[in-house]
């Protein structure tokens, strides 16, 4: 019979198990979601274009409040141009004068509009929400 020498190698611990690699960083994910949410927001005051945070990011619901905001307050602005520009037609048609006076008033009810999407954008890109009486109510229902 054959004696095995006994050395050092019975009596070592097994060897450590390869180390594995940390998980991978995310830091380029959040990133993008929020440029994508900022992107959205901005898109949801701008007219019909509201229709694109709307139908695309249907998972997030701040995006989809500023969205619904942004297209109840199109809807609103145009019934009331519409409105405004009748009223200064019949006007104008009735009193002439009159008519043209109040139509001078025509480019600062635009910039009110300008006025107040820029609140919303402004609003909504620091996470709160500007609150029209009326309108806000209308867009929560939906």
């Amino acid at each position: 019979m054959e004696e095995t020498p006994q050395g050092p190698t019975d009596n070592a611990p097994p060897p450590a198990p390869p180390a594995s690699e940390p998980p991978p960083q995310r830091t380029a994910r959040p990133e993008v979601v929020s440029d994508n949410r900022t992107v959205m927001i901005v898109l949801a005051y701008l007219g019909l274009l509201a229709l694109i945070p709307l139908l695309v990011e249907k998972d997030d619901s701040e995006v989809q409040w500023h969205a619904k905001h942004g297209l109840v307050l199109v809807a609103a602005e145009f019934i009331v141009m519409i409105a405004l520009w009748v009223l200064i037609m019949v006007i104008t048609a009735i009193s002439g004068g009159l008519g043209c006076i109040l139509g001078l008033l025509w480019p600062l009810f635009v910039l009110a509009i300008l006025v107040v999407h820029v609140l919303c954008i402004v609003k909504g890109l620091n996470g709160q929400r500007f609150l029209i009486p009326g309108l806000s109510d209308f867009a929560d229902r939906f």
